[in-house]
């Protein structure tokens, strides 16, 4: 995938960021809709209003599994924390903290290898696209 396209989709996953909640359940939503299966695990917070109202309450950490990379991104009380990590068989071998912006390239050219070899990733990139 040529590099303005992979530019392209981190101005596009990046779009909605000013608002980390909205952008936690879109990004969330997006990704487990079009990728395969196991690859992204979201986790939750759910308030008692929340369970009294049937919603699946605020996404706290999403993960992102796409080859030999995990990136996952953490939000506490309108903080927020991204790690990358390089894993092989479910061993880690190494692991980065990162910024917001620094995940959303991560997350961005890992799709866009994927998406070289997965339609499902290459679904998923034309989404952020659009």
């Amino acid at each position: 995938m040529p590099e303005t396209e992979v530019e392209l989709l981190a101005a596009a996953l990046r779009r909605d960021s000013a608002d980390l909640n909205l952008y936690a359940e879109v990004l969330s939503a997006n990704l487990a809709d079009s990728l395969p299966p196991g690859a992204v695990r979201v986790k939750r917070r759910r308030s008692v209003t929340d369970r009294m109202a049937g919603r699946e309450g605020s996404v706290t950490e999403l993960d992102v599994a796409l080859g030999e990379q995990r990136l996952s991104l953490r939000m506490d009380r309108g903080r927020v924390s991204g790690e990358i990590c390089h894993e092989v068989r479910g061993i880690v071998l190494s692991r980065r903290q990162v910024g917001l912006d620094e995940w959303i390239d991560a997350l961005a050219r890992s799709l866009a290898e994927v998406a070289a070899s997965n339609a499902r990733a290459r679904e998923a990139i034309e989404r952020f696209l659009v």
